[in-house]
């Protein structure tokens, strides 16, 4: 038997970007302030939104916390991901020891498309529907002086070459989101190109490069709005 139902009960499952973590402006540390308005989009479009991200979270660290969610009985028609901005990063502090080194990111490229795919193939198989997230652009100065602020950065620039080498690296996983996105047939929301199209990426982060600032957290949302009212019909068919 074929059973369509609507997309309803729906959980947020990431890093901290959808998680609201910002960069206090005079603590200078991290804090949670999301502004991600979910409470307006779930009665604007009937839904449950839950949140479950993590900061720091990974593809792999990801995937093992999903795990034990199907395990334990996971309910929801659909999981929102945002994977990539943590698994893209580099151990700066090996880097400005031995720029001669050769070092990886903490997910390579190869293994964040198996094991990002292996996710999503595993929500299809448990009747949930994957959608993916591409990345919001990182503003790569500010990124540069914030996490490799006390470490050797001539050091750093000697292996890195280039600041705008930061922001190919994190470019080429969102691409790489949009990529599975089409292969595995799912949703996508397209938050990179909702900052892009705002043109003014440095009024968008906050200090540390890496994080929206409460104005990133509205464009996020006008993301998730405009995906969602582009879909107000969005179901999923299950045997």
């Amino acid at each position: 038997m074929i059973i369509v139902r609507c997309l309803t009960n729906i959980q947020l499952f990431g890093d901290s970007i959808l998680k609201g973590i910002q960069v206090n402006p005079t603590s200078k540390r991290y804090y949670t302030k999301n502004d991600i308005d979910l409470p307006m989009l779930s009665e604007r479009f009937s839904l449950s939104i839950q949140n479950d991200s993590h900061f720091g979270c990974t593809v792999t660290k990801g995937d093992k916390i999903l795990s034990r969610k199907l395990e334990s009985g996971l309910n929801f028609d659909a999981v929102i991901m945002d994977f990539g901005g943590n698994d893209c990063d580099f151990n700066w502090n090996e880097i400005a020891a031995n720029p001669e080194g050769n070092y990886q990111p903490n997910t390579p490229l190869p293994d964040f498309i198996l094991e990002y795919r292996a996710i999503i193939q595993k929500l299809k198989a448990n009747g949930i529907v994957p959608i993916l997230t591409t990345l919001p652009p990182l503003d790569p100065q500010r990124f540069f002086d914030w996490w490799c602020q006390n470490l050797n950065k001539v050091n750093i620039m000697k292996w890195l070459g280039s600041i705008t080498a930061i922001y190919s690296q994190q470019e080429k996983y969102s691409r790489q989101v949009e990529q599975l996105a089409k292969e595995e047939n799912v949703p996508l929301v397209d938050i990179r190109g909702a900052f892009l199209n705002h043109g003014r990426i440095d009024t968008l982060m906050c200090e540390d490069g890496t994080h929206p600032n409460s104005e990133g957290q509205k464009i996020i949302t006008e993301a998730f709005l405009n995906f969602f009212d582009s879909r107000r019909h969005m179901t999923m068919i299950t045997n």
